[in-house]
């Protein structure tokens, strides 16, 4: 039996939530919309394209811009996005993640990225972290994203994990939604339990936990 762990990225193994709040923030207002971070909270594993749309609706100019205003916008956070990750180092690495994934790669168990984040790559690199990772998944290849499982389906395949002998983290309820109807054991990282209901096992984070412990909760 096979087994595997997939992680989504943001608030999982890093948390670049507040960088998306400032390149978001930054572009909202420069189109006359204001969030705060309540409001980025609801942006969390949805794609690029996806929370500029509800930034629109969210201020009322959803069709205020046609397909190509929208790419260039969407565009324009990226690169705004991207120039604040520059400051991210290995001290940035969630607590626990890196004792964990070393475990994992000592064990032969393969690890897998399955994040709607373009930039999976350019932050698992700045993290130094990226050679524990067998593969990413390119969110550009899939049909639909989360709370859709293809995600997670196309991440287990890549690994050589059946559904069933894979391991999922997720720190949102549409991951967690995903995981669960891949049929794949969800653990939920969060600091409020019932934040992530429906998930097999909800932690604050993955501190003093094992690749063998959560191998063995999943039996």
């Amino acid at each position: 039996m096979n087994n595997g762990f997939i992680f989504d990225l943001d608030g999982v193994i890093v948390d670049t939530a507040h960088y998306h709040f400032i390149a978001w923030k930054h572009l909202a207002n420069k189109i006359g919309i204001d969030i705060d971070e309540e409001f980025n909270e609801t942006l969390k594993g949805i794609s690029r394209e996806g929370s500029l749309e509800r930034i629109l609706q969210h201020g009322g100019k959803l069709n205020e811009f046609d397909h190509n205003e929208k790419v260039k916008l969407a565009k324009e956070k990226n690169d705004y996005y991207v120039n604040t990750l520059n400051q991210l180092t290995e001290k940035d690495i969630l607590p626990g993640v890196l004792l964990f994934i070393k475990r994992a790669k000592e064990l032969g168990i393969p690890c897998a990225i399955a994040s709607a984040s373009k930039n999976a790559k350019l932050i698992l690199e700045k993290l130094k972290i990226i050679d524990y990772f067998q593969h990413i998944v390119d969110p550009d290849t899939l049909k639909r994203g989360k709370p859709d499982p293809e995600i997670f389906l196309k991440a287990a395949k890549s690994i050589g994990v059946e559904p069933h002998n894979a391991v999922g983290f997720e720190d949102a309820p549409a991951g967690i939604v995903a995981l669960n109807k891949a049929k794949i054991f969800s653990v939920g990282i969060a600091v409020k339990q019932e934040s992530l209901i429906g998930a097999n096992v909800v932690v604050p984070s993955l501190n003093n936990i094992s690749p063998e412990m959560l191998l063995q909760q999943k039996k």
